[in-house]
């Protein structure tokens, strides 16, 4: 399926409208050839045979003529922009559909700036070829072939001779689209970094100006921006190539009629009117070729544009997200058997090996270890946002990859590390993966993370709007809310990823209190590194380079005096010399 057929499954649905403003289209042109016959009427009747009696009636019927072709040629007008808005509404909606489906993988190799250039850019390019381009070509094509049907009936010698530039338009036209075409996917592609650029750059104005990194960011945005601009003269180059010869032989149809047209006139083989008439058709031959030039470019643009978009559209999630509308109920019963796992683009890295254990439900999990160590990857399968390479996890003693994603997603609530809170209402926050909660519920949930003292003194309460990704509050703050965001879910298992990392250690301690009464009959994963935060956990696992190198619970792992042990002495604050010295 080529681009022009991918589009027209989405303009399809306005046929009605598409087949109205053909219908217009057409009128209009047939409407153009009544004035250029009518000038030459009023040249050879009202002038030389002095009927001066048809020169009322003419001019009317042209003045008329023209009022009717500028109401119609606005209607279709009006026609294909509607078709075009409408196309590239159900285009969006498509592609941010796309993006809902779309797994962790597709988001760890693809730029914020190349989906946002896909979302506003290349959909705006399809929008002017449905809207501008597609009835432009049809009336290029409309005229161009009315004229040459109306002028060869008024003189054939000097229709053929205006058809000796045609091979040498179509030469040009064809050498340029194809000259033209990989140089608007680089623009393309350019813009896309500097979208990436940007918007990478407003995420982490705070770091920038901490840093006070400024002058390096002007001069890495320069850099973007000046090949942004190279690529668009590269275009420039390609047009100023080709489009001066294209409006030469445009332009040389006038002389061509002139000279030849004036000899035959002279030589009584047309009339004088016949020639007026000849020449008020040349702009429909005119037209069509100065408008190839930018037509051509414009089709180059769409198709840039449809490659990425429909790369997009296809890209198939790893973990499929299928309808299901059965209701899944999960315990929370939760077996690693022998799971390995690897990322897609690099096969040669495990990133867990060989992890095995068991949770029950009420339990609670808690997993120590280095950055790297794998211990967000370990959870992030519990989830689903990506599967094993080798081995199994079972749920309530069932492959995870059997349930329906959403429906296992149900179930889940994470606090991730990354904390990210939307720009609206601190309650709405809150309530965001529990839509129908209450505000007392709201409210009570916030109180066991620990927040609601500090949202009760904002200006307004959980009606507060706190900026984007949370902007305006503590991370300590971030993170409470992210919790209690994650508490509203009720999930059958809960997730928290360094949740209370950012908070001093007596508010730690109170949230832990809290946690302990409320997840008593929920699986609990704690990712951690204090011990202070997994010191109660019915089981710890210790991890390291993606393997678990010991498991227990605190007490058993003190004894082994192992890997544990030593975090343990280190956040103690106990030093070998101090250690040998108590002995």
């Amino acid at each position: 399926m080529n681009n022009f057929q991918w589009i027209w499954q989405y303009a399809k649905s306005y046929s009605r409208q598409l087949g109205l403003a053909l219908v217009f289209l057409l009128l209009n042109a047939a409407l153009i050839v009544i004035n250029p016959l009518l000038s030459g009427k009023l040249v050879d009747v009202v002038i030389d045979q002095q009927k001066t009696e048809w020169l009322v009636p003419y001019v009317s019927i042209m003045i008329a003529v023209t009022f009717i072709r500028t109401i119609i040629r606005y209607t279709y007008q009006i026609l294909f922009e509607r078709v075009g808005q409408n196309t590239l509404f159900v285009l969006r909606q498509d592609m941010y559909k796309k993006l809902q489906e779309l797994d962790f993988d597709f988001f760890n190799h693809t730029r914020v700036g190349d989906i946002m250039a896909r979302m506003t850019g290349d959909t705006d390019a399809i929008r002017h070829f449905v809207s501008w381009v597609v009835y432009n070509i049809l009336e290029c094509v409309i005229w161009f072939v009315l004229a040459m049907i109306v002028m060869m009936t008024l003189s054939v010698p000097l229709t053929l001779a205006m058809l000796v530039v045609t091979p040498l338009i179509y030469f040009f036209t064809t050498k340029m689209s194809k000259e033209a075409h990989p140089v608007f996917f680089e623009i393309r592609e350019s813009f896309s970094r500097l979208n990436s650029m940007v918007e990478e750059n407003i995420g982490g104005n705070r770091v920038v100006k901490a840093f006070t990194r400024e002058p390096y960011e002007l001069e890495k945005f320069a850099k973007h921006n000046e090949d942004y601009k190279a690529k668009n003269m590269a275009s420039a180059k390609v047009s100023a190539t080709y489009l001066p010869w294209l409006d030469l032989f445009a332009g040389s149809l006038s002389l061509i009629s002139l000279a030849l047209g004036g000899w035959l006139v002279i030589r009584q083989q047309m009339t004088l009117g016949d020639l007026i008439a000849f020449n008020g058709f040349l702009w429909m031959l005119n037209m069509p070729m100065r408008m190839s030039g930018w037509l051509i470019n414009d089709v180059q643009r769409f198709s840039a544009a449809c490659i990425k978009i429909r790369q997009m559209l296809n890209t198939k999630p790893q973990i499929p997200i299928a309808a299901h509308s059965e209701e899944v109920t999960i315990r929370g019963d939760i077996t690693f058997d022998n799971v390995s796992f690897h990322f897609s683009d690099d096969p040669e890295t495990e990133v867990l090996s060989r992890i095995s254990f068991s949770v029950h439900p009420g339990q609670t999990i808690g997993i120590l270890g280095e950055t790297g160590s794998g211990k967000t990857t370990l959870v992030n399968l519990v989830a689903r946002f990506y599967d094993p390479t080798t081995g199994q996890v079972r749920i309530d003693g069932k492959d995870a990859k059997s349930y329906p994603v959403r429906q296992l997603r149900e179930n889940i609530a994470m606090v991730m590390q990354d904390i990210f809170l939307f720009s609206n209402t601190i309650e709405e926050n809150i309530a965001f993966g529990n839509p129908t909660a209450d505000a007392p519920y709201i409210r009570e949930m916030a109180r066991i993370a620990d927040a609601d003292f500090f949202i009760s003194k904002m200006p307004d309460g959980y009606s507060t709007i706190i900026g984007e990704r949370g902007v305006g509050l503590s991370g300590g703050q971030k993170q409470r809310i992210s919790l209690a965001r994650a508490l509203a879910k009720n999930p059958a298992i809960l997730i928290l990823d360094d949740t209370t990392s950012a908070v001093d250690m007596e508010t730690e301690s109170k949230i832990q209190q809290e946690l302990t009464r409320l997840t008593s009959e929920k699986t609990t994963f704690i990712i951690a590194h204090r011990i202070s935060s997994v010191r109660e956990a019915d089981c710890i696992l210790m991890m390291e380079k993606g393997k678990i190198i010991e498991q227990g619970t605190h007490e058993q792992l003190i004894a082994k005096r192992g890997a544990y042990y030593e975090v343990y002495q280190k956040q103690l604050g106990l030093t070998t010399a101090e250690k040998g010295g108590s002995n």
